[in-house]
C-alpha cells in the first residue's frame, strides 16, 4: 500500500512539474500553434485575432469565438450568426491581428481593408450564387 502512495505521489508531483514548466515556457513564448482554426491564415506562429472584412467579423483565437455587431452591440459567439452561415471561413480573406481588444478597433479596419462591393460584402453573396449555380 505504501509502495502504491508513493508512486502517486510521485506522478502528482511530475505532472504538478510539467504544467508549472508549461506555463513558464508559455508565458514568455507566443505561440499558440495547436490553437489555431482550421481556416487559419498559413504562415503565423501566432495569432490573437482573425478579422474577416468580408463580413466585419473577428475571431478571437484564445476563446475560439466569433465576434461581431448585432444591433450596436457586440456579439460573442463559438459560431457565425445565421445569415453568414454559409460564408466559407477557408476560401475568405483574413487579417491577422495581434492586438488586444481587436474589435475596440473596428472602424481603423473596417476603414483599411474595405473593398467596395455595393453592398454585396466584397462579392461574398455574389460568388455563393455563382457556386450554386453550378451545382444544380
Amino acid at each position: 500500500m505504501k509502495k502504491i502512495l508513493a508512486g502517486a505521489a510521485i506522478l502528482v508531483a511530475g505532472l504538478l512539474f510539467a504544467r508549472s514548466a508549461e506555463a513558464q515556457v508559455s508565458g514568455g513564448v507566443n505561440i499558440n500553434i495547436g490553437d489555431q482554426p482550421r481556416w487559419r491564415a498559413p504562415g503565423y506562429d501566432y495569432v490573437e485575432y482573425y478579422y474577416l472584412p468580408d463580413i466585419e467579423t473577428y475571431y478571437y483565437v484564445p476563446r475560439r469565438e466569433f465576434i461581431y455587431l448585432s444591433n450596436g452591440r457586440w456579439v460573442f459567439s463559438n459560431s457565425l450568426p445565421p445569415r453568414y452561415r454559409e460564408y466559407d471561413l477557408y476560401a475568405g480573406h483574413k487579417v491577422v491581428i495581434n492586438r488586444p481588444n481587436a474589435y475596440y478597433y473596428h472602424d481603423e479596419y473596417r476603414t483599411r481593408y474595405y473593398k467596395h462591393d455595393n453592398g454585396n460584402h466584397n462579392g461574398w453573396y455574389k460568388n455563393k450564387k455563382q457556386k450554386s449555380r453550378g451545382r444544380h
